[in-house]
């Protein structure tokens, strides 16, 4: 089929070449000409405007948008007054699922469907396939199909889960209408959420490893400090490299992070190259807010948010605080 595809940047463009591998037309658009001339070399029809992209489409046209969340609402602005009664947008970024909701019931008073498609799989996901969460109306889900089916990863990609016979059902397939507008992002939201924690706990466990030797480098004995207890049993000088590499085979926690995790210490076992601020893109923050307001505990993922906080120094007043309240009574 016949799809546009707006943002070419590393999702959007690895999107459009996975789309045409696949045998789909795609039309393509983005303000960088670079990135559209990249992908007119690839075999994608490129347009220059807004204008002539919706010109390219075929009624009822589909336009995948995946730009960041806050340029979402203005390039729908844009569009809108280009497309006629039954054309398709999807928001394939990182939107909050109450912007859906509004941007939903607005396009339907103009008789234009609206898809929410949370997109899972980095920048890997050209070759590996991406993990789709839809959220819409049948319709549009429907003709979307060939496209989500195009994009994942298939059924291939794990083992069917024990007693699932028959044909494969989509989330086997690695995509899946999740509900009517707002049901993806939400569901990509909690995803997000569920990845700090995930990526908190390696991070943490690896870094727990690396101190497994404190025993030998001693630790200062004076009123300022806890005492190490036993240092003898902490003399480990452990290959942290290698534990990430045995722990993909067999081991519970293996996981496709651990992959990337075993891979970036392989290449770099000190991490010299990496800076150690972590940014957040707003999914995690999403999470903890919308569990608060449901009254669900979420111990785990508030924690990894507030951890990214902490790790851009965003904390430094309250320990400023806590430094001059040690020191005013004493400092032992």
């Amino acid at each position: 089929m016949q799809l546009g595809m707006i943002g070419l940047g590393r999702m959007g463009g690895a999107m459009a070449r996975r789309l045409m591998a696949a045998g789909h037309e795609v039309v393509v658009h983005d303000v960088n000409a670079d990135a559209v001339a990249e992908l007119v070399s690839a075999g994608a029809t490129g347009a220059s405007s807004l204008e002539d992209f919706v010109a390219a489409l075929a009624p009822p046209r589909s336009a995948w948008i995946m730009v960041p969340a806050a340029l979402v609402d203005g390039v729908i602005e844009q569009l809108v007054p280009l497309l006629q009664a039954d054309d398709l947008l999807v928001d394939g970024g990182n939107s909050h699922y109450h912007d859906d909701i509004r941007r939903a019931e607005s396009l339907a008073g103009r008789d234009l469907h609206y898809v929410d498609c949370g997109v899972s799989g980095g920048v890997w996901g050209e070759g590996r396939g991406y993990c789709l969460m839809a959220g819409g109306d049948d319709v549009a889900i429907g003709r979307l199909a060939p496209v989500f089916e195009a994009l994942a990863p298939g059924v291939e990609a794990a083992p069917r889960t024990r007693g699932r016979e028959g044909d494969p059902a989509p989330e086997e397939r690695g995509w899946l209408h999740c509900g009517p507008p707002g049901a993806g992002h939400f569901v990509k939201m909690v995803h997000n959420g569920i990845e700090y924690g995930m990526m908190a706990a390696y991070a943490e466990g690896l870094n727990l490893l690396r101190h497994a030797n404190i025993g030998e480098a001693g630790r200062s004995k004076d009123a300022e400090t806890a005492p190490l207890d036993h240092p003898e049993h902490f003399r480990y000088e452990l290959p942290v490299d290698r534990i990430a590499e045995l722990w993909r085979r067999g081991s519970v926690v293996e996981s496709w992070l651990l992959d990337l995790a075993a891979q970036v210490l392989h290449e770099d076992p000190e991490l010299r190259t990496d800076a150690t601020r972590v940014s957040d893109s707003g999914e995690g923050r999403w999470t903890v807010e919308t569990a608060i307001r449901a009254g669900v505990p979420l111990h785990v993922i508030s924690a990894a948010v507030f951890d990214r906080f902490a790790s851009r120094d965003e904390g430094d007043g309250a320990n400023r605080v806590l430094s001059a309240l040690r020191r005013a009574f004493g400092g032992h």
